[in-house]
């Protein structure tokens, strides 16, 4: 009955409210720091707006640092607290960011595994290199702990792949090589130390001898193992951990005993061998799983295989992962595998992949792999490092692999074509991936010629202006003309080196058929002169006498007297190929 008397008097509860309200204010006012906090807010959300002036932010982050000065410490440790560090940080000069940075020395291992204070850590990291050396110095002995951190694992991530010389990612490198190297290892920061941390591991191993040596290599090994057996920890995904790893198989395969040297990689390849698909997006990931691809024996390389064929599309569009895939695809002698775990799921990816200069390159490898056309030297020396180890590892001619690799491709590319090539030869990258697959790869390509040249036989010119005719796109243009021409033009030779594996004069004779008579006089008076003197002069040197005379008839005196008038780019060149026809 009290408490419906209650409920009839305050039905809702705005009394009750205001005294919960009134209790927490006073809660808060208990709590250290509440009134410093309480200003350092107010200034703070004037700190932090985006659109002030310079002068201004700078006004307010030298009136934070008034309210925070001695006190960084005692209070980084709260949320909002944190929030407010973090602002002076950014914004703030280099004055700001050292106090900041100078207070807190010495508990940076505790605020890097807070939920809060561990983005003020990765910001100190990067806005303050004069102390990001000692900083990182405090990590020292912790390192793997800390990577398998939930809240430390990020900062030690971000601060060697993003912000880290290769000083400073030598102090964090340091604690993989085991308690034996940290404990004669000086770290003062002197110039011979930074000499020979930029080493690595190599240098550490400098001087190193017999049993020593091999303790050091079964330090690193063993403090890999620790990761490798926790994976869902996240670490075995950061890039710290790939250069461990690549160091450890550098090292390795120096090793001058063979069977030392293959019970050591046998013995690494097994602990990780289940989470290598957590290492390709990174560079010396990759390079690690290449290596374990070349140097792997059949059963390895199958295994290789199961980890990363469920993440086939995903690595084709990312720079070192797809390294991986060339990597497979050019040392593993089981092709049939090859095909069918990885190159079956590339081609049915096709037309996805064409929209990214990763993802095309993928589908360039699978026909024309290490082209200059479409691979940098660059790219091809990265992918050329592991041809030395394929000579000794892998029984299969190159020659031979490749062309087992493009015969196993061809019909996915060719489906591709025929079912999207026309509307991805509009697109200046898709029309060099459809280019590409008619010149060179296997198979019947008489469905995939009707397709792209279905396109041709419409109005020209294109009656909808936002979809101009494919002869009216340069890059279109251009592929039309090098299927003529059966092949590229070579710098080198001054020449068209012709495909064996495309036809031209059977291109030319389909166009014939497909596009007919108006369509090519219309495209030859626009902005196809040079498509169509190309065409002319492949039905001239290997078209039949049929073929000849119905062309030839496509281009009587009316057209001819029209073209002279016209002031059509290539008119010259076009007029020439119609009189050659004749004679």
């Amino acid at each position: 009955m009290v408490v419906d008397g209650a409920s009839s008097k305050d039905p809702n509860g705005i009394e009750s409210h205001k005294v919960q309200r009134v209790l927490q204010e006073q809660c808060r006012a208990a709590k250290p720091h509440s009134q410093l906090l309480a200003d350092a807010k107010r200034v703070w959300s004037l700190a932090r707006q985006k659109s002030i002036p310079s002068a201004e932010r700078q006004k307010h982050v030298k009136e934070l640092m008034k309210f925070t000065q001695g006190k960084v410490k005692d209070i980084v440790l709260k949320h909002d607290a944190s929030r407010i560090i973090q602002t002076v940080v950014k914004y703030g000069g280099k004055k700001e960011r050292d106090q900041v940075a100078m207070e807190l020395k010495g508990h940076y291992k505790a605020l890097a595994q807070s939920k809060y204070s561990k983005f003020l850590v990765t910001k100190l990291i990067r806005f303050c290199p004069a102390h990001r050396a000692s900083i990182l110095l405090e990590f020292q002995s912790n390192v793997l702990r800390l990577l398998l951190h939930r809240e430390a694992s990020a900062v030690l991530a971000d601060s060697f792949e993003l912000y880290a010389n290769a000083y400073e990612r030598s102090i964090l490198l340091r604690d993989f090589y085991g308690k034996e190297v940290a404990l004669f290892s000086q770290t003062q920061g002197s110039e011979p130390e930074k000499a020979n941390a930029r080493k690595g591991f190599p240098g550490v191993l400098e001087g190193l001898e017999g049993e020593r040596r091999k303790r050091v290599l079964a330090a690193l090994k063993e403090n890999l193992s620790t990761i490798f057996n926790n994976p869902d920890k996240g670490a075995i995904t950061h890039a710290i951990v790939h250069r461990a790893l690549l160091e450890y198989l550098y090292a390795v395969n120096d090793t001058e005993d063979e069977s030392e040297r293959e019970k050591l990689l046998k013995e690494i390849f097994e602990s990780c061998q289940d989470v290598l698909a957590e290492m390709i997006h990174t560079k010396d990931g990759s390079r690690a799983v290449r290596d374990f691809i070349a140097y792997g024996t059949a059963k390895d390389r199958k295994q290789i295989i199961k980890v990363i064929k469920l993440h086939v599309e995903r690595m084709c569009t990312d720079d070192e992962a797809q390294l991986v895939l060339f990597t497979a695809i050019d040392v593993i002698d089981d092709t049939k595998l090859t095909a069918k775990s990885l190159v079956s799921d590339i081609t049915t990816h096709a037309p996805t992949l064409i929209n990214t200069p990763q993802g095309r390159r993928a589908l360039f490898y699978l026909l024309v792999p290490r082209s200059r056309r479409h691979f940098t030297p660059a790219q091809i020396a990265i992918i050329a490092e592991t041809d030395p180890i394929r000579g000794k590892t892998s029984k299969k001619s190159a020659v031979v692999r490749e062309g087992e690799i493009r015969a196993a491709a061809s019909e996915g590319l060719l489906k591709f074509v025929e079912e999207n090539g026309a509307e991805a030869a509009r697109d200046t990258g898709g029309s060099l991936v459809v280019l590409e697959i008619m010149l060179y790869a296997d198979g019947d390509k008489s469905s995939a010629m009707q397709s792209l040249l279905q396109p041709l036989a419409s109005i020209y010119p294109s009656e909808d202006a936002s979809k101009p005719h494919p002869i009216d796109l340069p890059h279109t243009s251009r592929m039309y003309k090098s299927l003529f021409q059966g092949g590229h033009f070579s710098h080198a030779s001054k020449s068209v080196i012709r495909s064996s594996s495309f036809s031209p004069s059977a291109f030319a004779s389909a166009f014939i058929s497909i596009v007919g008579k108006g369509s090519t006089v219309s495209m030859a008076g626009g902005e196809g002169a040079f498509f169509i003197a190309e065409f002319l002069q492949r039905i001239r040197k290997e078209g039949s006498a049929d073929e000849k005379r119905t062309v030839k008839g496509w281009f009587g005196e009316d057209v001819v007297e029209r073209l002279k008038k016209s002031e059509t780019k290539g008119r010259n060149v076009l007029l020439d190929k119609i009189n050659a026809l004749s004679l």
